[in-house]
């Protein structure tokens, strides 16, 4: 397996993880605040090593590849999140997670619909098989859920899912014409810019002081964790095939589960544990094929 799988496997351990993090902080901090002090923190990690690489940039860079990463990054991380947490107000978690999990299809069909990638045999089953895992994964919850969802919701989640596959899709020729970091940490910081906007609602800068050190302690976690696995998701972007990398966020529930259970004393179902099956080969299967990007 190729070092950028190994990122975007990286990548997918890092989201469950901060996941399980986040459980940590709701409790006292919004949403859209939380998301802010995540990138925030993370753009703060990026922002060093951003500096040299910065360097071997071009002099000028032409104003609308400034706007196109700005708006990839506001898109991912505002956007994205703004449509998640609406739809999560109308749907209950296990379904919207569900619903989520479609990400890497999605990104297969608009990187084949772009001419980006080409749709194997090979890396549709394995997008297909870790998509059930994560249904096995959900399978207990989904069976406590409240029936009757709203389908405002499921489209808002729905829609979350379609616009990261198609940033996942549009960030590759910004980052195959500019350093990996650099890039990062632009886009970073211009979600920050978007989030610190959108959480004015939730009264952020009075709220700050009042925080447990429980609660900036996973602050701080999600924010370092993030800064760093943002920068393998792009890398991993960088040196393969869109779908190919967000397929292993597929690791991401698995992540959750498991950390929840070590940590917070949440114990997985039986369904859980099989879900490792399908995840396995289904990764294997995107892992191991050929690439797929057109040439």
């Amino acid at each position: 397996m190729s070092l950028a799988l190994w990122a975007a496997a990286a990548t997918g351990v890092q989201v469950g993880a901060a996941i399980a993090a986040s459980r940590l902080a709701v409790a006292e901090v919004p949403p859209l605040t939380l998301a802010m002090l995540r990138y925030a923190i993370g753009f703060a990690c990026l922002l060093p090593f951003a500096l040299r690489p910065l360097a071997a940039m071009p002099r000028r860079v032409p104003a609308r590849d400034l706007l196109a990463m700005a708006a990839l990054g506001v898109a991912q991380f505002g956007l994205l999140i703004a449509l998640l947490n609406f739809g999560l107000q109308r749907v209950a978690a296990a379904p919207a997670a569900l619903i989520f999990s479609l990400f890497p299809l999605l990104t297969l069909a608009l990187a084949a619909a772009m001419g980006r990638e080409r749709a194997t045999w090979r890396l549709l089953a394995g997008v297909v098989l870790s998509i059930a895992g994560v249904a096995f994964t959900l399978l207990p919850k989904w069976q406590a859920a409240t029936p009757g969802g709203n389908w405002w919701g499921e489209l808002a989640v729905l829609a979350a899912a379609a616009t990261g596959a198609l940033c996942s899709v549009l960030y590759r020729p910004y980052l195959q014409r500019y350093p990996v970091v650099p890039v990062s940490a632009f886009a970073m910081l211009a979600s920050v810019a978007a989030l610190a906007l959108l959480a004015l609602p939730e009264a952020w800068p009075a709220r700050l002081a009042t925080f447990s050190p429980v609660a900036w302690a996973a602050i701080a976690f999600i924010g370092l964790s993030s800064g760093i696995g943002y920068f393998w998701w792009l890398y991993a972007l960088k040196h393969e095939s869109p779908t190919r990398v967000t397929v292993f966020l597929a690791l991401n529930p698995v992540t959750a589960a498991l950390l929840g259970w070590l940590l917070l004393g949440e114990q997985p179902g039986v369904a859980g544990w099989f879900a490792l099956l399908p995840i396995a080969a289904g990764l294997w299967l995107a892992a191991t094929g050929t690439d797929n990007r057109r040439p």
